[in-house]
């Protein structure tokens, strides 16, 4: 299903509320939105150290400070919305509470202050994981997190992103390009053979904002990268775009889930766990739609992204907290 660039319905002095505004998506997405104009964006999020970062750097957008997993005067702001953009999630945990409190219970509430208010459109920002064959509390709490919004009778569309990276990431690749700036070796498990389908940021937000234009009743989109490369690759593009001398170091594939194990009994917020490594081994392949077909949006060439990401002077050195 392709939008329609002649049906661009929405103001762009109207009122759009986006939730998880200070994560990855939500950092990415105002400054695409207020590069094509848009002047009234509320901003929701309940991590204060990253929405001041967003406060600074974007000094005439509203900010909320809020737990959307709890009642207030957060659904205020809901009134007379064009759209609502719901972008808040838990990727990551040690805890399947925590997947539940802000996957399920917070979209049920965004859900229902939304039909309180009568908006008239949703984008949910989703995840490739619900075509996944992984089986974990982020995977399950996302496939009923879309359910919710199915079921919800707002009128809606879902785009489930794969793997991403851009400005502001603390994790993935983020992580990555960090950690091999400051280590002479870089661990990779086993032989690093695994296919990914990174998606650059910048060109996933264009295709959010397309959404927001042209409000596809019902679609669900499943987007990719365009380039299908092997996590040790991704890692080589990494080090030559940021110039680096670090040595990639294969090491035995058990070792390295030990290792990982390890070191989460040590640290609250581990940036890569046992159960993300085995998502990267676990052979998934996702086929998505044409975004230049389907948005209007020709990807950027995966190399060429990564060094806008973590070489810009701009946004290339601020990284978000976990």
């Amino acid at each position: 299903m392709s939008v329609d660039s002649k049906s661009t319905s929405i103001d762009r002095n109207a009122k759009i509320v986006l939730t998880g505004a200070a994560g990855l998506v939500g950092q990415n997405l105002i400054v695409e939105m207020k590069a094509q104009g848009y002047r009234r964006i509320v901003a929701i999020d309940k991590h204060e150290y990253n929405l001041g970062i967003l406060e600074r750097l974007h000094g005439d957008v509203e900010t909320i400070l809020a737990d959307l997993a709890e009642p207030g005067a957060w659904t205020d702001t809901f009134a007379d919305a064009a759209c609502v953009i719901q972008s808040h999630a838990q990727i990551t945990g040690k805890f399947p509470a925590e997947f539940m409190r802000n996957n399920i219970d917070a979209t049920r509430r965004v859900l229902d202050a939304a039909r309180t208010h009568r908006v008239p459109y949703l984008v949910h920002i989703s995840s490739s994981v619900v075509n996944s064959v992984a089986n974990d509390d982020y995977t399950n709490t996302k496939k009923a997190q879309e359910t919710l919004v199915v079921e919800s009778g707002l009128r809606h569309c879902i785009l489930r992103p794969t793997l991403m990276f851009g400005w502001f990431d603390p994790k993935h690749l983020g992580w990555l390009a960090r950690f091999m700036a400051k280590t002479p070796v870089f661990p990779i498990p086993g032989d690093g053979r695994y296919m990914r389908q990174p998606l650059y940021e910048r060109d996933f937000c264009r295709c959010i904002v397309k959404c927001v234009e042209t409000r596809p009743d019902g679609a669900r989109y499943d987007i990719c990268g365009d380039t299908r490369i092997d996590y040790i690759d991704i890692i080589r593009a990494i080090k030559r775009v940021k110039r680096l001398h670090t040595l990639i170091l294969p090491i035995p594939f058990g070792l390295f889930r030990w290792l990982l194990r390890v070191y989460a009994l040590f640290s609250g917020k581990p940036p890569f766990t046992a159960s993300q490594l085995d998502a990267l081994s676990a052979g998934d392949e996702f086929h998505g739609v044409d975004t230049q077909a389907a948005f209007g949006v020709q990807q950027t060439p995966f190399e060429v992204a990564v060094a806008e990401s973590y070489c810009d002077p701009r946004y290339g050195a601020i990284v978000l907290r976990r």
